[in-house]
């Protein structure tokens, strides 16, 4: 749970942070301000159980020994 949960908050700043860079450009692919629970319309906290599931697929999928 934990792993989970820091991977989601990783991918939700990094998601924010790319956004809020490419929108000073206008250049950002996404704009989920008309979406429930967007934050500044750049990312769904909706999404939270997805990230976190991809977030340990990625693990299991990166870290095979």
């Amino acid at each position: 749970m934990l792993r989970g949960g820091i991977y989601t908050c990783c991918i939700f700043i990094g998601e924010y942070v790319t956004g809020s860079f490419l929108r000073k450009y206008e250049a950002c692919p996404w704009d989920y301000s008309k979406a429930p629970l967007n934050v500044d319309g750049l990312i769904r906290l909706d999404y939270a159980p997805y990230w976190f599931g991809a977030g340990l697929l990625f693990e299991k999928i990166l870290c095979r020994h």
